[in-house]
């Protein structure tokens, strides 16, 4: 902690008198005592801070269940619910034994980190378990964001490995890359920062989100669309829509509210003053960076709504809250280097960034039923390139450390460097993940392991794959029973 209490026994006993020498020790001993809970107070209150955050980042999994869950057809509700749950709990195990030691462990090439694999020897002086419970709570949500452009029709094994492989490496490898103090593009960097900044990407709108983006575009594309999505003759796009707009809504507010420790919770450090005697200090950081995080999401939720009314003629709620999310994907990778002024821009271009991309994929034929890769890929992408053109030099020097010169905003006036790091960051993200996950979805394909049969994509895999549907109907109206059961033999 800074300014810490210093005193000199020499310096005090000057000033004491009689028995000055002893009573100078004591009153240095009682002030060092006094100094050392004032440091363990902080070390307390910031790994408090951290483990709240990660608390509220793994309730985003509920949120992505129940956003899943409802953007699906009934008749596949088991199945999207335990891959969520099996994403975090996979994710858990592999995170533990690999992906934190290829993530933070420490390299000399700064390409993957290699200590502390299944957390041995830690806590290190940097890092404590709260710090390894925020990073898996990341990883778990990277696997949850591809786990929806595949719903419906992947075989549940694929889920297990694709999900074990990305937590386990894909991922790790690329935070190792952008928040990793030796990582080659990392901002943390002391020396060598890639143009002289490193790719700033605060929370991950390029690490997390355009990573299960990607993944996911690339499983799905391999997998091709849904049974019925397309019609054969024409390619004339047909809405399979979800069950339930009352879980998407659920599953969106949740996300919202787990976002404030998405955002805010990576500075992972509250108690830190930017000024001596100052009540500016991270705190103030911290609330500038949920304000930024909240009027993004709102104003790509305005603009959607509004976009896709001129487009469609409805008011449409699922729409608003894909919408809602790009922002906050496209905001999260400079929540904290930006006015809130700049958050309504990156909300209002983030839901054009989405409608463009889902216009676009309506008329490649690509099928993904939660729009994921749009949403994180293409708005994780423009959060990006956001950062190069808006990022404030005040902000970058108080959130990365104070350098003389450092590139900021082209916007701003502070030249191309820092968007140059920003389109390196995109370009890497993509063929890593490409290469990686693309080749994985490939190979499973390959040996059958990827898509299930038309059949049990037709009848619903909570019914073939899982026992039993979501939901027992108890109506003893038999006018609605035949309604029913007409419903289940259209689906």
């Amino acid at each position: 902690m800074s300014g810490a209490i210093t005193c000199s026994a020499s310096d005090l006993s000057a000033l004491l008198g009689p028995n000055a020498t002893a009573a100078a020790d004591y009153i240095c001993g009682q002030l060092g005592t006094v100094d050392n809970k004032f440091i363990d107070a902080a070390f307390a209150i910031d790994n408090t801070y951290l483990l709240f955050s990660a608390y509220l980042v793994f309730a985003m999994q509920l949120g992505f269940a129940m956003l899943c869950a409802g953007s699906v057809r009934a008749k596949n509700t088991m199945n999207i619910m335990l891959t969520n749950v099996l994403d975090a709990a996979a994710g858990g195990l592999f995170y533990y034994l690999f992906g934190y030691a290829f993530a933070f462990g420490g390299s000399s090439e700064g390409f993957i980190g290699r200590h502390n694999f299944a957390l041995r020897d830690f806590p290190t002086l940097t890092a404590d378990y709260s710090f390894f419970l925020y990073q898996w709570a990341f990883a778990i949500a990277a696997a949850g964001i591809t786990s929806g452009s595949i719903a419906e029709r992947t075989q549940f094994v694929a889920y297990l490995i694709y999900s074990s492989f990305l937590t386990g490496f894909v991922y790790p490898v690329v935070s190792h890359w952008f928040w990793s103090p030796d990582g080659w593009a990392s901002p943390f960097r002391s020396t060598d920062r890639l143009f002289g900044t490193g790719a700033i990407d605060f929370a991950g709108s390029g690490v997390v989100h355009m990573v299960g983006g990607i993944a996911g575009l690339w499983g799905a594309l391999i997998e091709g669309p849904r049974i019925g999505r397309f019609e054969k003759k024409g390619g004339r796009s047909i809405a399979l829509r979800g069950h339930s707009a009352s879980l998407v809504v659920l599953g969106t507010f949740l996300l919202w509210f787990g976002w404030y420790g998405f955002n805010p919770g990576s500075f992972t450090k509250i108690l830190l003053p930017y000024n001596s005697g100052s009540s500016y200090g991270q705190w103030s950081g911290i609330g500038r960076t949920a304000v930024t995080t909240t009027l993004s999401g709102c104003t790509a939720a305005l603009t959607t709504l509004f976009g896709k009314r001129l487009l469609s003629g409805h008011w449409n709620v699922t729409d608003v809250c894909n919408g809602l999310l790009g922002g906050f994907a496209a905001i999260t990778a400079g929540c904290s280097v930006v006015e809130p002024w700049a958050a309504i821009v990156c909300g209002f271009v983030a839901s054009l960034v989405l409608i463009g991309c889902n216009k676009l994929a309506e008329i490649l034929q690509y099928d993904d039923p939660l729009e994921a890769a749009q949403l994180h890929g293409g708005c994780g992408a423009w959060g990006l390139i956001f950062v190069g053109l808006f990022a404030k030099e005040k902000y970058l020097n108080e959130v990365y450390g104070k350098t003389t010169g450092r590139p900021y905003g082209l916007l701003l006036g502070g030249g191309g460097k820092l968007l140059g790091a920003q389109l390196v960051q995109i370009l890497v993200v993509v063929g890593w993940v490409s290469a990686t996950m693309g080749t994985l979805f490939f190979i499973l394909k390959k040996l059958n392991l990827l898509r299930i049969s038309s059949e049990d994509e037709t009848a619903g895999m909570d019914m073939t794959r899982h026992g039993g549907f979501a939901y027992i109907y108890h109506d003893n109206d038999e006018e609605s029973h035949r309604a029913i059961q007409l419903q289940r033999v259209d689906a």
